[in-house]
């Protein structure tokens, strides 16, 4: 069991981006994300292996499992960095993603969130959302752009829901580790994802900013579709919702986190370890 934590849950009260505009996938079958049959093999070795994965709108997922369990390579799949070798990758009802490029995968709404922050540390919080608003990055586009109201408030609005609204005139690269982590969340949140995937974003946080970055996802989870992989089960536990795990490039597990770590496969192959 993890441990009781007294910080604040993250404001119920917070702006949420249900008034935005979101990029037109159709998730009437409550599907945003399936994957049949993917294998991926690099020089004889079987990153993945026949893996079946559903994932519903709205969702919280946890994926956990091994080192080389294929967690990484199942996200380069979704976000079109790995082509699979056989299977099918859907996107909503439609959208064939083994067909589509890195670009367009990010356009329909997947955003990708790697375990290291990738933000313009010379730039401002405020900027760095900007930035990462704008949809059209030709330079004389850019440079003649003007903030309108709209995208001031949205802005605010993300900078408020990442609890960064107190730092928006502050240098990115003075930030703390976690609210680095948070900023490049808000980020991806700039460009109205609908799919969320986010790897090990907690690693290298107190237990405060785990704690609140716990309740973001939960905050968000809904409005988005969130794909965490973690290894941090006192984290896990706190999102709740089911987990999946993966071994050898399959599916293993899935269920609530006492079920997966109550199987004795998964004890064998990962919890015992």
């Amino acid at each position: 069991m993890s441990e009781t934590r007294t910080t604040p849950a993250w404001d119920d009260n917070a702006p949420t981006f249900a008034h935005m505009r979101q990029p037109g996938v159709d998730t009437s079958h409550k599907v945003i994300l399936y994957l049949e049959e993917i294998s991926v093999s690099f020089d004889g070795f079987k990153a993945l292996n026949k893996l079946n994965l559903t994932i519903d709108a709205g969702e919280l997922r946890c994926i956990i499992g091994p080192n080389g369990a294929g967690k990484t390579t199942m996200m380069d799949v979704i976000t079109g960095k790995t082509r699979p070798d056989t299977g099918t990758c859907f996107f909503g009802q439609t959208l064939d993603l083994t067909r589509m490029t890195e670009p367009q995968i990010a356009h329909a709404g997947i955003g990708r969130k790697f375990q290291k922050p990738t933000i313009f540390e010379n730039h401002s919080v405020f900027e760095n959302l900007e930035l990462a608003m704008k949809t059209d990055k030709r330079a004389w586009v850019s440079l003649f752009a003007w903030l309108n109201r709209e995208g001031r408030d949205r802005i605010s609005d993300t900078l408020k829901l990442i609890r960064l609204d107190a730092e928006a005139d502050r240098q990115a690269g003075l930030l703390s580790h976690g609210q680095k982590q948070w900023l490049e969340i808000g980020m991806l949140l700039m460009q109205e994802p609908q799919l969320l995937l986010l790897d090990e974003p907690v690693a290298g946080m107190t237990d405060d900013e785990t704690e609140r970055t716990g309740e973001l996802f939960k905050t968000l989870a809904g409005k988005h579709s969130l794909v965490v992989v973690e290894h941090d089960m006192a984290f896990i536990e706190q999102l709740g919702g089911k987990v999946t795990v993966l071994h050898e490039g399959s599916v293993l597990a899935e269920g609530n986190l006492a079920t997966v770590q109550a199987d004795p496969r998964v004890i064998e192959v990962y919890l015992g370890r």
